[in-house]
C-alpha cells in the first residue's frame, strides 16, 4: 500500500481519534498560534498509528508521553544545533571551543537520558515489539520524508 493511501486511510482515523479526550492535547496545540503541530506531524503521527495498531487505551496512554517526548527532543536537539553553528565560527578562543565541546557533550547525555526515559515509560503501555515498531517507523517516515523532498513530483 503506497504511502498516500496510508495517509488517507490514517487521515480518516485521525479525525475519528481527535473526539477522543485523549487527543484533546493535540487539538489544542494544533489550534495555537506557533503550535508544533503541523501537517507533517499529523502526516508522522498517521504513519506510526497505522504501522503500531494501537489498541483505544493503548492510544490514549501513549500519545501524551509520546508527543511530550518529540517535544524534548526537539528541543535538545534544537540547542545542539545552535550549539554547532556558534563552534563554526572562526572568532573562537580555545578555552570557549572548550567550552562548547563540554555543553555539547552535555547536551549528548541529556538526549541520552531521555530517551533511555522514554523507554521505560513506553514500556508501560507498548509492547516490546510495538516500541521495536514504533523506532523503525520512526525512521521509515523520515526516509520517505526524504525520498519525496528529492522527487517532488513523483505521484505516490
Amino acid at each position: 500500500m503506497n504511502f498516500l493511501r496510508i495517509f488517507t486511510i490514517c487521515c480518516g482515523f485521525l479525525a475519528l481519534a481527535a473526539s477522543q479526550p485523549a487527543h484533546a492535547q493535540l487539538r489544542g496545540r494544533a489550534g495555537q498560534p506557533g503550535g508544533r503541530l503541523s501537517q507533517l506531524d499529523n502526516a508522522k503521527i498517521a504513519f506510526i498509528t497505522a504501522r503500531l495498531t494501537l489498541t483505544q487505551d493503548q492510544a490514549q496512554r501513549f500519545w501524551p508521553t509520546y508527543n511530550e517526548f518529540v517535544t524534548k527532543r526537539r528541543e535538545l536537539n534544537r540547542t545542539a544545533r545552535l550549539l554547532r553553528r556558534d563552534a563554526s565560527s572562526a572568532g573562537l578562543s580555545d578555552a570557549q571551543l572548550r567550552e562548547n565541546f563540554t555543553q555539547d557533550f552535555a547536551l549528548r547525555q541529556q538526549q541520552l537520558n531521555l530517551e533511555k526515559d522514554y523507554f521505560e515509560r513506553a514500556q508501560k503501555v507498548l509492547t516490546l515489539r510495538q516500541l521495536a515498531q514504533l523506532y523503525q517507523a520512526e525512521r521509515d517516515f523520515t526516509k520517505e520524508v526524504l525520498r519525496r523532498v528529492a522527487s517532488p513530483a513523483d505521484p505516490d
